[in-house]
């Protein structure tokens, strides 16, 4: 998927799992560290956003270990995370870290290329809904974010 993708996913992400970790679905805060976060996975990707801002790594990640590998497994998020909570770093921040990371995942699974969850093991996972920039990633999108606004705002109406 492509950055703008993954930032609204985030965010929507966000909105939809905050109130089960007991935090505001709407808290700037936590919408705009989810919306960071899941822009992280894609620093193995020199071409990507996030890759463009910080070349010299991406560029190495990309020349060590390629894109989708990696920084797109479950090992990525536990070692982000470790490496974060041994900083001390508050809960309010951890957690929309770790939705905003995972929700990444999640939409990148939507592609046909799939991910190596279990990096470095072989297997692909994936739920080939659209391809990255097609007509129909913006559909998704625009689907999930109005799923997690009414799950968040309108079914509270009634």
């Amino acid at each position: 998927m492509m950055a703008g993708s993954h930032v609204v996913l985030g965010v929507a992400a966000w909105m939809i799992a905050a109130p089960h970790l007991g935090f505001s679905p709407y808290a700037p805060t936590g919408m705009a560290v989810a919306a960071g976060a899941a822009l992280i996975p894609d620093v193995d990707h020199p071409n990507s956003w996030v890759g463009r801002r910080m070349r010299p790594v991406s560029s190495q990640l990309a020349r060590l270990l390629g894109h989708r590998g990696a920084t797109h497994s479950l090992l990525a998020i536990v070692g982000c995370l470790w490496l974060l909570a041994s900083h001390g770093l508050p809960r309010s921040i951890l957690a929309p870290v770790s939705v905003g990371y995972l929700s990444h995942l999640a939409a990148d699974m939507l592609t046909p290329g799939g991910l190596r969850l279990a990096w470095p093991l072989r297997g692909t996972w994936s739920l080939p809904l659209c391809r990255t920039g097609s007509w129909a990633e913006p559909v998704i999108v625009v689907g999930l974010l109005g799923g997690a606004w009414w799950l968040n705002g309108v079914s509270r109406l009634f």
